[in-house]
């Protein structure tokens, strides 16, 4: 990969994009409240800057100890029945409580290591 400068044709590209974005009046407003709030770069933080989770969205986006052993009790209780009783029902219910298990101990396991 070369450090030199850039084609004609895609500087041309890059500079439109550019224009585009300074155009754009609520990208603008977004990069001026989260320079304003001192974030850090953190990925996913510009689109919510400025703006308080609901209740719904704080409970489904940051799931506690509870939560998660809750969860995967169920997925064991489910997982030992469908062996046992090979019903499709619980087997589908397993593979829909499975990833959102999974999902929730990787995301409590991540916030822990954080802090």
């Amino acid at each position: 990969m070369s450090i030199g400068r850039l084609p004609e044709r895609e500087q041309r590209i890059l500079e439109e994009m550019e224009r585009a974005l300074r155009r754009d009046r609520r990208f603008q407003r977004r990069l001026r409240r989260l320079s304003r709030s001192g974030h850090s770069g953190r990925p996913g933080r510009l689109a919510r800057a400025g703006r308080r989770p609901t209740m719904s969205r704080r409970v489904f986006r940051t799931p506690g100890p509870w939560a998660v052993a809750l969860l995967l009790a169920v997925s064991v209780a489910l997982m030992v029945s469908g062996i046992t009783t090979s019903e499709p029902g619980v087997l589908w219910a397993f593979a829909a409580v499975w990833p959102l298990t999974l999902y929730a101990a990787f995301w409590l396991l991540c916030r822990r290591t954080e802090r």
